[in-house]
């Protein structure tokens, strides 16, 4: 059986723009008439996705599944670690759950996964002409380089020729491509086929004596320089630069900024209204007066509650909402506005807190985890977003608790819940709830705010994919894809 050819992308850091590149390569092999799957074998997150066979997965491989024209699939995620704390993961292996370990636990267990890892690439390189492999933090991690299984060890198992990316935006490229050469073995440096230099602002030109220097010191050809690319592609993680307080715009849509946030990109719909602020706020003073609050997603439901009390943020929720601002809490957020939480098995750390009181809803945590795909047609709502009822939407669920809801979505006054990850990405859904809210303004709403979202989606990896094009020297990528190692 014929196995899919595998290139990897490694990073000198995390977010030197690894994801976005992964996600790029998918695009253009895929544009290039190949069968192509991204890949990363461990992937820390607290931004997921709930498969067709419900199942969990980091959603950097979606997005790249996306651009490849894939069906997303655990086989291109097998691990996910999904921080609890600063110092313990809840451990996802082929879309579910094998415990809660600390950190120096999994460092000792997670050598027992390399079959798992193995399995799932062979499989998906049996269905695929070539793989995009994406790597994690740093190769030059030698504290951590001990039965790696995601960046040098994983590309010796696969044997996949690297690509090394580094990020000019924060400085010190060259040190960052030069000290990482350095930092690794002979034989994994020999692996590393090409540099890259992501996000480039300037004059290329003025990079040359640098790439000429670069290579007399590792001997390793530069790939391209890839230009800072503005394109609206979901990002993978907490330190997204979507996660700032922001401007204010004519509607202001202020997402609270939980220490645990998850599942962020829930929001993005309302990010592409030009009159749209999409505000992440982490105190009373950035929150101000909105137009419509939201309670996110969270891996610590109860954790976070308590650091909304503590921050003042309660408070003032309460009060917006007493004024009838809309307050809007999905996952996390919905089991927060509820009435009680209780934890008889100590699924969140035990015992019982009150919530917020504005939904009436309890919550009862377990440690069996909610994995669901869902669709259906928005009825019943009252109040403000009334114009959602007949809108179709879609989405998963993904969480600990039961709040035994009767509906897909909750509704008391102007305080609306749901479990539903990706309630507002169906065409429709964000506009009317934009139109709603621009009513209760009295400002007009721009009817060619209104898009297909999946047409959008496709044209911003369209995009991706023809600015990478132009920065790689794509015929030495491919030649490093047919040599290999």
């Amino acid at each position: 059986m014929t196995k899919a050819t595998p290139i990897m992308v490694q990073g000198t850091m995390s977010s030197a723009g690894k994801s976005l590149l992964c996600a790029a390569l998918c695009r253009i092999f895929r544009q290039d008439g190949y069968r192509v799957a991204p890949f990363k074998s461990q992937n820390m997150a607290l931004n997921s996705y709930i498969t067709a066979e419900g199942l969990e997965m980091g959603r950097a491989q979606v997005v790249q599944a996306e651009a490849a024209g894939a069906e997303p699939s655990v086989l291109m995620n097998p691990i996910l670690l999904k921080p609890t704390t600063d110092v313990g993961s809840q451990v996802i292996v082929n879309g579910r759950v094998r415990g809660n370990m600390a950190a120096a636990d999994y460092f000792r267990y997670k050598k027992e996964l390399i079959p798992d890892i193995l399995r799932a690439y062979d499989t998906l390189a049996a269905q695929n002409d070539i793989l995009v492999i994406e790597g994690a933090g740093s190769p030059a991690e030698i504290n951590l380089k001990a039965d790696d299984i995601v960046n040098m060890g994983l590309a010796k198992m696969v044997r996949a020729p690297v690509l090394l990316v580094g990020d000019i935006d924060r400085g010190g490229v060259f040190a960052q491509l030069y000290g990482t050469a350095a930092l690794l073995e002979p034989e994994e440096r020999r692996m590393v086929k090409a540099t890259v230099i992501n996000k480039f602002r300037g004059d290329v030109s003025i990079l040359a004596p640098g790439l000429d220097m670069l290579y007399d010191l590792v001997k390793i050809p530069c790939a391209g320089v890839v230009p800072y690319i503005s394109v609206d592609i979901d990002d993978e993680d907490s330190l997204s630069e979507r996660l700032t307080a922001g401007a204010r715009r004519e509607i202001d849509i202020a997402v609270i900024s939980l220490p645990r946030i998850s599942n962020f990109t829930d929001f993005s719909p309302f990010s592409r209204f030009s009159t749209v602020s999409l505000r992440y706020v982490k105190n009373v003073f950035e929150l101000g007066s909105p137009d419509l609050i939201v309670l996110p997603g969270t891996k610590s439901t109860v954790s976070d509650l308590k650091w909304l009390r503590q921050s003042g943020l309660e408070a003032k929720i309460l009060k917006e909402a007493s004024r009838g601002v809309p307050v809007f809490g999905i996952c996390g957020g919905l089991q927060m506005l509820g009435r009680r939480l209780s934890d008889p098995e100590d699924a969140e750390g035990g015992g019982e807190i009150d919530g917020m009181g504005l939904l009436p809803i309890d919550t009862v945590f377990s440690r069996e985890k909610t994995r669901a795909r869902t669709r259906g047609t928005f009825s019943g709502l009252e109040g403000i977003f009334s114009g959602l009822n007949g809108l179709a939407f879609s989405g998963y669920e993904i969480h600990m608790g039961k709040s035994g809801l009767a509906a897909p979505v909750t509704q008391s006054g102007s305080v609306y819940g749901s479990y539903i990850h990706g309630l507002f990405d169906e065409n429709g859904v964000a506009e009317a709830i934009v139109s709603a809210l621009c009513e209760r303004r009295g400002v007009p709403f721009d009817p060619e705010a209104v898009f297909d979202l999946r047409e959008y989606k496709e044209s911003q990896y369209d995009k991706l994919a023809r600015a990478v094009r132009e920065a790689l020297d794509m015929d030495l990528v491919y030649r490093i894809l047919e040599d290999g190692i």
